[in-house]
């Protein structure tokens, strides 16, 4: 497939932030025993016994913490792989399903009436909002807002291929299944506010690596995914377009007059043929503007990029995500694609037991589908009986949980906190530095996201070896 003399894709660091539901439901029908607050206290209980905070670093390299509004949230290590993407993503749910576990052994031993759940999805019952980030490293330069508004046509519509689907009343008052549970809640297409109004993009200025030659890319628009191939496609065609930007590609002929219109029309309809207002005058629909991005990505990868075999699969589950929608035919990636996947369970349901969208058991098989926990939800279940795809298997993800990705300074990070905690040493980490919290060493600055030796760490693993020891305090 590609040219002679092709080179990889630019190396990239990419990461995804979590945040969970959290609810704990009566086990006699009654209210429930925890509200969120004291649900997600309970959850974090052991961290606070174990590191005197809710907020630590893991030996995977990640980030486990409390969020404001009670939300649990994960960050994932640094990536530059998307199978170790995909891995940490789902080592984030094992983690989160063992605590929710541990705290509801601790809800009986004490006779409450309740149990935990947790939910990897974008709204409560009472209709908030809370988010599942990506985060991609690009080089600094002066073409990085132009290059995020030219992102804006593809991030407004790519929810027809990595939505999570849900079930919603529109504008009339009927209730349908659409696209996405994240799309109505975006107010702006890019900006560098997040309270008062929900940008596609974030533009805040944080890179987490040497500001002078990188920025993050801070997307904020996606549904939290469930399916692995909704997690590959949405991270791996991003980073194609990113690519396919820093060569000179041009996507600005594709802007769209009104994107906030057109990401709430594009999500209430499920054929993508909805009419969406070009920049430029013109019209286009949501297959369409897909589809144009995915042929200029291909040309490029044609022409300049030998692909890896997952970027290989990006490419053809963006085809056939978007022929499922064309045909409308969920079938055809039903077992790969959240809202596909979701939008057969319901089907099944519906003709079996005779109900309609708006039966309450529709929204609970709905909700059930985004419960992580082992023995609530329905993800082990459908992925025992084929129904839903992997791309990394489960003794990969659990790995992950303690083993950092081995290509980018997550390797670094994660053997430090992992050091750490089996010695008992005070280790204070952020994102960029760490520091043995004794007295006598200095920070250490880690701002290349691609290193993975330095022997300022080396140096740091011997010196726990001696000193003081107690418990140790994620930061």
């Amino acid at each position: 497939m590609s040219a002679s003399g092709s080179r990889p894709t630019a190396r990239r660091i990419v990461g995804i932030e979590t945040e969970y539901g959290i609810t704990c439901a009566s086990s006699t029908g009654d209210a429930p025993p925890l509200d969120a607050e004291q649900a997600a206290r309970e959850l974090f209980e052991p961290l606070l016994q174990r590191h005197r905070s809710s907020n630590i670093f893991t030996r995977g390299g990640g980030r486990l913490y409390l969020d404001v509004g009670a939300h649990p949230e994960y960050a994932t290590a640094e990536c530059d792989r998307l199978e170790d993407l995909i891995a940490q993503d789902r080592a984030g749910d094992l983690m989160m399903t063992d605590l929710a576990e541990r705290a509801n052994a601790r809800l009986a031993e004490a006779g409450v009436p309740g149990r935990i759940h947790l939910l990897k999805n974008n709204l409560d019952a009472q209709g908030n909002g809370f988010g599942s980030h990506e985060n991609y490293l690009i080089r600094r330069s002066a073409g990085f807002f132009q290059d995020a508004q030219a992102l804006v046509p593809h991030l407004v519509t790519r929810q027809i291929l990595t939505g999570a689907g849900h079930i919603t009343a529109d504008p009339r008052g009927r209730v349908r299944y659409c696209f996405s549970q994240r799309a109505g809640q975006m107010q702006d297409p890019v900006s560098a506010a997040t309270t008062r109004a929900r940008p596609l993009i974030n533009t805040r200025d944080e890179p987490h690596a040497d500001a002078e030659h990188y920025r993050r890319l801070h997307v904020i628009a996606g549904d939290s995914t469930m399916a692995q191939g909704s997690t590959l496609l949405r991270a791996g065609a991003m980073d194609l377009l990113l690519d396919y930007l820093e060569s000179g590609g041009s996507l600005d002929d594709l802007a769209l007059a009104e994107p906030m219109r057109a990401i709430r029309d594009t999500c209430l309809d499920l054929s993508g043929t909805v009419t969406l207002e070009r920049a430029d005058g013109g019209t286009i629909t949501p297959v369409d503007l897909q589809a144009e991005h995915l042929e200029r990505v291909s040309e490029h990868a044609r022409r300049e990029l030998d692909l890896s075999d997952s970027q290989h699969s990006v490419l053809d589950l963006w085809d056939r995500g978007l022929e499922a929608v064309r045909a409308a035919n969920p079938a055809l990636v039903a077992t790969e694609l959240d809202w596909a996947v979701k939008h057969q369970l319901l089907a099944r349901y519906a003709a079996r037991s005779g109900v309609t969208l708006d039966d309450p058991r529709m929204a609970r098989l709905a909700l059930a589908y985004h419960d992580i926990g082992a023995n609530d939800g329905l993800r082990p279940r459908l992925e025992q009986a084929g129904l839903l795809r992997r791309w990394v298997d489960e003794e990969a993800c659990r790995q992950a949980v303690s083993q950092p990705p081995a290509t980018t300074r997550a390797h670094l990070r994660g053997t430090a906190v992992g050091r750490a905690e089996d010695l008992r040493r005070d280790l204070s980490v952020d994102w960029v530095s760490l520091r043995l919290d004794d007295g006598t060493s200095s920070t250490i600055s880690l701002k290349d996201p691609f290193t993975t030796r330095d022997e300022r760490v080396d140096a740091l693993l011997e010196a726990m070896e001696s000193g003081p020891r107690g418990l140790p305090t994620g930061v």
